[in-house]
This record gives C-alpha cells, structure tokens and sequence, in this order.
C-alpha cells in the first residue's frame, strides 16, 4: 500500500467520530477495497431497480443470467471469506434478485407471447 494513502487513512482517522471508530477500523470498513467495491456495486443495484419500469421485451434474458448467477456466487463468498463482508453479501444478494425478478418478467412476456401467436394460428387452420 502507498505510503500516501497510508498517510491520508491516518489523517482522515483522526476526525473519525469515536462511535464510528470500530466501522473505520474494521478489516473490511472504509481504508479498504473491500468497503469501497461493493459500495459501487450498489449502483448495478440502482440501474437493476431503474430497469423495473423497462418493457419486458426490451429484457435481455442472458444478461440477466449473467447478474443473477454473479450476484448468488459472489452472497456465497462473501460468507466464506475472512473476514465476513456484509456489505458485499447484501449487495450481491439485490443484484440477485433484481436480475432475478427482471428474468421472470422477461420469460413470462414470452411466454404471453407465444401463447398470443399459438391463439392466431389455431382458429386459422381450424377455419380451412
């Protein structure tokens, strides 16, 4: 770690309120990177819950996918590892269910879908 954001940490510590001083210094709190990437990772959460009001054709299921399994593996690790990092673990588990949530929506529109164009060609071909 360089020396001045070493020094920065110790500078910015002093005017940590004191009831606050157990969050500064924990292994996983504010001088480190494992505070800092999952508070930026709220923003996919954001963008997740931004996309609700997106029209369910305009989904796109594996991308989905994609944040859905990122999001359960990554609530999975962040148990395993020392130490424990809440803050990962519950971003993780809202990227899960908010691509999880967006892939249910998407597959039931098609499945709307399909079962609109199954209606149309039934009674055409009944009618020959």
């Amino acid at each position: 770690m360089s020396v001045i954001y070493k020094n920065s940490m110790n500078v910015i510590g002093k005017f940590v309120p004191e009831k606050l001083q157990p969050l500064w210094k924990h292994p996983a709190g504010p001088q480190t990177i494992f505070f800092w990437a999952p508070a930026f990772k709220w923003g996919l959460v954001i963008a997740g819950l931004g996309d609700l009001q997106r029209p369910a054709n305009k989904i796109s299921v594996g991308q989905s996918c994609a944040l859905g399994i990122t999001g359960l593996i990554w609530t999975r690790y962040s148990l395993v590892i020392t130490p424990r990092n809440w803050n990962l673990f519950s971003v993780n588990l809202f990227v899960a269910f908010t691509a999880i949530y967006q892939i249910t929506r998407a597959l039931r529109y098609q499945r709307q879908q399909a079962a609109l164009e199954a209606a149309k060609i039934i009674p055409s071909d009944a009618a020959h």
